[in-house]
């Protein structure tokens, strides 16, 4: 039995610890790298669990309190950028996820295809803002993305053993987060507690603040035109409250594919990892006796403005949707803080993307460069630079 040597990149997030325990559960998986930002600690017991060669985190200091937590295991140890591509780049690794949370996942994930690592993408930023760059470069250098996100790994499954031109349209699902049903005037009055509280699945605090946005949803779209090479026209966005259908792909003579499960993100990561084979896994069975019924709703796009915007950027194209992701990061950020209202996301968004000057076909230096103008017109005009 052949050993699968996997580099985790972002291992004490909700996507990484959850990989985590796929690893636990497969006797044939070994990692070999592991990199987190600032939970130093949590990284250090899981240095002592899996005896990664190489670790990364986010800055010095960070890597100086590491080496200070750990016993006799001593892996290498680095940080920052240079860290996060040394992780995505080692040797051993034969594939590497990418489970870091925004923009900084986009050069890991370029130097790791370069080195001919296959992707376990859980980075969805990556291919919203570089689609174009790297779908090219997973060609170039003959390598495969597997997605990890429940939805594309659904569309993905579902796709499996069929025509990509005979495809009509990808009916990509959301549960409509904490907020569905709501209205402008209800949204005004939500607080950061309501926010974080989503009603099917367990996730970090930024994807939930994006989930109930629908932003989440947006750049999922985003991501799907690239991953499955489809317009995001054909890209349907349906509200399926359970979340128990992750997605379906709709095919030309009117036959529908869906993929079904209880939510349990360890399955697409598993998914990504054994690809094309499947292992058992301690999910939830669906019962569908006690589920009784799915239900459908077509999203609100004018009061949850997220949607709207990502159809409007991935029509756009060029750094529009860098802008608007950036954009996003920054509200977020700022939201979570408590430094503004949850409604001022939308309205940081539709600033960024009307007013940064339009790039066609950006370079991943020009993507950066847009992420940083946007983050210096965000922090000006909300005066969130103090």
């Amino acid at each position: 039995m052949a050993i699968r040597k996997i580099s985790l990149l972002g291992s004490t997030g909700s996507i990484g610890t959850q990989t985590l325990d796929v690893v636990r559960k497969n006797a044939d998986f070994e990692l070999v790298a592991l990199a987190c930002g600032r939970r130093v600690g949590e990284l250090a017991k899981q240095i002592e669990e899996f005896k990664p060669r190489i670790v990364c985190v986010g800055d010095q200091e960070g890597a100086a309190e590491l080496e200070s937590l750990l016993g006799d295991y001593k892996p290498e140890i680095y940080y920052g950028m240079d860290g996060l591509i040394k992780v995505a780049t080692v040797d051993e690794a034969d594939i590497v996820v990418t489970a870091v949370v925004g923009m900084m996942g986009i050069l890991p994930t370029v130097e790791a295809i370069k080195a001919g690592k296959d992707i376990a993408l859980a980075n969805k930023e990556t291919m919203v803002t570089a689609g174009h760059i790297i779908t090219r470069l997973v060609k170039e250098y003959g390598v495969h993305i597997y997605p990890v996100d429940s939805e594309h790994s659904a569309i993905f499954q579902s796709l499996n053993g069929e025509h990509g031109r005979e495809v009509r349209k990808i009916l990509l699902t959301a549960s409509g987060g904490p907020f569905r049903g709501m209205k402008r005037e209800d949204l005004e009055r939500v607080r950061l507690e309501d926010a974080l509280k989503h009603p099917n699945w367990a996730m970090g605090k930024k994807i939930t603040i994006d989930s109930a946005s629908m932003v989440n949803k947006g750049l999922e779209v985003m991501e799907a035109q690239w991953l499955f090479d489809v317009p995001a026209s054909q890209v349907q966005v349906i509200v399926q409250p359970q979340s128990i259908i992750h997605s379906m792909v709709e095919f030309v003579d009117g036959g529908i594919m869906a993929q079904l499960g209880s939510p349990d993100m360890r399955l697409p990561i598993q998914y990504a990892l054994t690809y094309p084979h499947r292992r058992v896994l301690d999910t939830k069975p669906l019962d569908f006796y006690e589920l009784g019924s799915i239900s459908f709703e077509k999203p609100d796009m004018e009061t949850f403005k997220g949607l709207k915007f990502a159809y409007q950027a991935a029509e756009r194209g060029g750094n529009i949707p860098t802008a608007m992701n950036a954009a996003n990061e920054k509200a977020v950020a700022a939201f979570l803080a408590s430094r503004i209202k949850f409604l001022e996301i939308y309205d940081i968004i539709e600033y960024a993307m009307n007013n940064i000057d339009y790039i066609d076909n950006p370079s991943i230096e020009e993507i950066l460069e847009t992420e940083k103008k946007v983050n210096s017109m965000v922090e000006s005009r909300w005066n969130l630079d103090s």
